[in-house]
């Protein structure tokens, strides 16, 4: 199963990185190119434990949708979002965050299984992988760029 970790280093409060990383209206901004829509569940807001969203989106020309729920929630240092519907296998994202001194160290532990078996595992390897390390990068850039400035006082929550 593939695992995709990123740390991200952020000049901001710890709680308020902790809120735009479970933001729905960020992550909406932070995927404008693949015209990512919430369409049920939560839709806009702050995302909180046991509720789930599910997302419209475009990937590799294809129009999906995939649901996830938040399964764990330990505010400000941790949260879980898995796949409760969708194209994925299993889709299981940890989100941890640390303060240390000024900075927030921000982790994504991204693990994910394509179906279709060797197919989806030659995908995984070849394609899949990287696409979705480049997505969760830039979501990562947004939330950084909204802590370290006031554009986070653009979202309604």
């Amino acid at each position: 199963m593939p695992k995709i970790e990123i740390t991200t280093e952020i000049n901001a409060p710890i709680e308020l990185c902790f809120d735009l990383a479970r933001s729905i209206d960020l992550h909406k901004i932070s995927a404008l190119n693949t015209h990512e829509k919430a369409i049920d569940g939560k839709t806009e807001g702050l995302i909180g434990l046991n509720e789930y969203v599910t997302w419209q989106a475009t990937h590799f020309g294809i129009k999906q949708k995939l649901t996830s729920r938040i399964c764990t929630f330990e505010r400000p240092y941790y949260f879980v979002d898995e796949q409760v519907k969708g194209i994925f296998k299993s889709l299981y994202h940890e989100h941890i965050f640390e303060q240390v001194g000024d900075q927030v160290i921000m982790k994504d532990i991204f693990d994910f299984q394509s179906p279709l078996g060797i197919c989806g595992r030659l995908f995984n390897r070849f394609v899949l992988t990287d696409y979705l390390k480049k997505f969760l990068i830039t979501r990562n850039h947004t939330i950084k760029e909204f802590a370290e400035t006031d554009r986070w006082k653009e979202l309604d929550w």
